[in-house]
């Protein structure tokens, strides 16, 4: 009975990875999901069939930059653990129109570590050792694939 009674927020939950974790949690856990969202051009809500009549998911549409949105959320869910899957996509896209990464990748992911923060804050001490914050990136951050042909946990950054 994994994470049975557990509240787990997926942001990005109906992106590419985000919707495979959304899949998983609903069909090989006792989790309750909540997909945050803001359906931009790299969400496709049809990655998720029959989630919406699954009695342990919900979604909202949330910007991760509306700090005020984000707070409703941790409060109506009391989530146990968030996993950050919201971003900007396609590295190539960044060049041309740089501000939106800006924004969601750095200011979204500063955003919801605070409310997430704020939340921590609230929760009893038990409670408080078992709250988990997962970030997920890309492994551009790694830079360009070498003679090696994969990064580990110990590779170094080199956007």
């Amino acid at each position: 009975m994994r994470f049975k009674g557990s509240t787990i927020f997926v942001t990005g939950g109906a992106g590419f990875i985000g919707s495979a974790v959304v899949r998983h949690l609903l069909r090989d856990t006792h989790a309750r999901v909540v997909n945050i969202d803001k359906l931009t051009y790299a969400a496709n809500p049809n990655s998720l069939p029959g989630a919406a009549q699954n009695l342990n998911y919900s979604f909202e549409k949330q910007c991760i930059c509306d700090g005020a949105g984000l707070r409703r959320l941790f409060e109506k869910y009391q989530p146990d653990a968030v996993l950050n899957l919201a971003a900007e996509s396609h590295v190539d896209r960044s060049i041309d129109g740089p501000g939106e990464f800006i924004q969601t990748n750095i200011v979204g992911t500063f955003t919801i570590l605070q409310e997430a923060l704020r939340h921590w804050r609230t929760l009893s001490p038990e409670k408080r050792e078992q709250f988990r914050f997962l970030h997920i990136s890309t492994d551009e951050v790694f830079g360009s694939l070498g003679d090696d042909g994969f990064f580990t946990e110990t590779t170094a950054y080199a956007p």
